[in-house]
């Protein structure tokens, strides 16, 4: 609040007034007889400037390194008028919203030096009635002469007091004190402190601005940038930074400017960036940009922005990098792990051993072979391998070695050159930044073989029908159901592809070497069944259990598995008894279903209406499963 000038010899009466008779006078300023009153109350000495309460080095120092923006900006400030306050005796005061003295400017504040000065607390029950504690609590600017201070040392001076209000909280105060009023009009000084806490108010808001927009442009997976004429980057987020690491010139990694990118990029005249100063936007251009180190591909849009004469004046380019686009798409397809290495269930020695050397082997980043039979869970331990790894937030993709002919396979590892329309990549490319699980490599051309060898050992591939080099940087996990050794002393398998692959090695086992684990596989696999088709959870009754334990299981759990699944399907109640269980070489299911309809939709049914479990239930092929849907025309159901 700004007040008009008052008598001082007037309003030392009325101070006198309340300190002798409690009396606050009508004349005085309802805010300051409020808080002469509560000084009195708190027994705030009257005479001395004591600083009472005070902040360590340490504490204070920490106070600051919070609050650097705000004492930047006002060090500027004052730098540019230190000079009139030399010239009229002035002091300034900026404390923090608890009233702490953060910093003390110019002249001695009441005769205390800024040594003194800054920690002190400046709390009315520190210092009693002054403008700093007014202005904290009303949250607006008030002029306090020096007969209303509570404190007789601090009444030689003048002081206006304003708040610095932020997201509409008082974060600092600021308070200037003229002790020659005569020599500056109190227009003047009230001036001063509310151009203050306009521009410091102004420029907070801007920086809190400007930190949550670099916030949310570092958060995004989009390289951003500000471009000026001739090349010079302004601006970057931090992915456009951790690029822009890799192509600027040696020797200036550690200069503070921006890279020149004219300077850098081979084909600069060539890019939308040198087209966007000639007013040419440019929308999700496929650019490739060739540096002296590296050549970069990017999906990239360029916008120029003018200036008020219509003029280029710089460029917004925003780009995402192919290789981060590739993770995107390979994550939006599934290509995730779908199972930890705590899913993988079991307590033999023999399972727990394996489990504990695959945890521990994940953490590396080599390549890795698992080997044991078909059926013991080589994928699922794949998935908690990629899980456990520090490629955990890359994709995990899988091929099966054995379903396709080798020349689609090489298409399907390597991508296809050509055009736009033709190009594709395969999924090592997709595959780069996380894993490649390669079950039952060792199907595998010797072609192949050796083709996947030399890609692997040089980080980069050559997609079918094209000659240009891509970087890649993925972990291949490999499966076999034999021992790749022995393939490679036959001379049927690559010595150079499994040298590589197999510097890591897990057997996983048979599940005839780890009987006593089969109750908890089948109740968990139970569990998984109820949680994954919203059914509720089943019990394997302790005969059913006692089933499956007397058996050796030659599929292994991939057999279980099916076994289990056409139990629980069969099962109306919550307990699974023997007699649902169906041992493989069992046959339960009449054959009537090759000439019954109705008993073909009853096995359908039990089967949840799954192929792949219907197929199990029936001892038949998906093709064959097929041709029967189609004879009784339940595809048009």
């Amino acid at each position: 609040m700004i007040r008009e000038r008052r008598n001082k010899a007037k309003l030392e009466l009325y101070y006198n007034k309340f300190v002798n008779d409690s009396v606050v006078d009508p004349n005085v300023h309802p805010w300051i007889g409020e808080s002469w009153q509560r000084s009195k109350d708190l027994g705030v000495g009257r005479d001395v400037f004591h600083l009472n309460i005070k902040l360590s080095r340490e504490e204070i120092s920490k106070r600051r390194e919070r609050y650097t923006t705000a004492i930047d900006f006002l060090d500027g400030l004052y730098n540019e008028i230190k000079e009139h306050f030399t010239s009229y005796n002035l002091s300034m005061l900026l404390t923090d919203q608890d009233l702490y003295v953060l910093k003390n400017y110019a002249m001695p504040f009441y005769q205390k030096t800024a040594g003194e000065l800054e920690g002190a607390r400046m709390q009315e029950e520190d210092i009693g009635t002054s403008s700093i504690g007014i202005a904290f609590r009303n949250k607006v600017p008030f002029l306090m002469f020096g007969p209303e201070m509570w404190i007789k040392d601090c009444q030689n001076g003048d002081a206006c007091s304003a708040p610095i209000i932020v997201d509409n909280q008082v974060k600092f105060v600021v308070t200037v004190v003229s002790i020659q009023q005569e020599e500056l009009p109190y227009s003047a000084m009230v001036a001063m402190v509310l151009s203050i806490k306009y521009a410091m108010e102004q420029h907070l808001a801007m920086v809190a601005s400007l930190n949550a927009k670099n916030t949310i442009l570092d958060a995004v997976p989009l390289a951003v940038y500000h471009i000026l004429p001739g090349g010079e980057v302004a601006y970057a987020n931090k992915l456009g930074n951790s690029r822009l690491l890799g192509i600027v010139p040696p020797g200036t990694e550690d200069k503070n400017e921006g890279p020149n990118l004219s300077d850098v990029l081979v084909n600069y005249r060539h890019t939308p960036i040198y087209k966007g100063f000639l007013g040419v936007p440019s929308y999700n251009r496929e650019v490739t940009w060739i540096t002296p180190r590296k050549t970069y591909e990017d999906i990239t849009t360029v916008v120029p922005l003018a200036g008020d004469d219509s003029e280029v004046e710089s460029i917004v380019a925003v780009s995402l990098p192919i290789e981060d686009l590739r993770t995107l798409v390979a994550h939006t397809a599934g290509y995730t792990a779908r199972y930890s290495l705590s899913s993988m269930v079991g307590d033999s020695q023999v399972f727990t051993t394996m489990k504990d050397k695959a945890s521990r082997t994940a953490r590396n980043d080599y390549h890795f072979l698992l080997q044991g039979e078909s059926g013991t869970g080589k994928q699922r331990l794949a998935h908690g391998i990629h899980q456990a790894s520090s490629r955990a937030a890359g994709p995990l993709i899988a091929v099966k070695c054995g379903d396709m002919p080798p020349e689609i396979l090489e298409v399907e590892l390597f991508g296809r050159g050509g055009n736009e329309a033709e190009g594709r990549p395969g999924k090592l490319e997709l595959a780069s930044g996380g894993t490649l699980f390669l079950d039952e490599i060792e199907k595998l051309s010797t072609v192949l073989q050796d083709k996947l060898a030399e890609t692997l050992k040089d980080g980069n591939l050559s997609r079918c029908g094209e000659s240009v080099q891509r970087p890649i940087d993925v972990r291949v996990i490999a499966a076999c159901d034999t021992d790749l050794k022995r393939l490679v002393e036959k001379g049927v398998f690559f010595a150079g592809l499994y040298e590589l692959i197999s510097r890591s090695v897990v057997r996983v086992p048979p599940l005839r070497m780890r009987r006593d684990d089969v109750p908890g596989l089948a109740a968990h696999i139970v569990e998984e069944l109820a949680a994954l088709h919203g059914l509720p959870a089943k019990q394997l009754a302790p005969e059913a259990a006692a089933v499956i334990m007397g058996y050796d299981w030659p599929g292994n759990i991939k057999q279980l598995q099916g076994v289990i699944e056409q139990a629980f399907f069969r099962t109306a109640g919550n307990i699974i008894s023997a007699n649902e269980i169906t041992m493989p070489g069992e046959q339960r299911l009449s054959k009537a279903w090759k000439e019954d309809k109705e008993a073909f939709v009853e096995a359908w049914k039990a089967a949840g209406g799954n192929i792949s479990r219907l197929a199990n239930m029936l001892d038949v092929s998906r093709v064959t499963l097929y041709r029967y849907i189609k004879k009784y025309g339940l595809d048009k159901e």
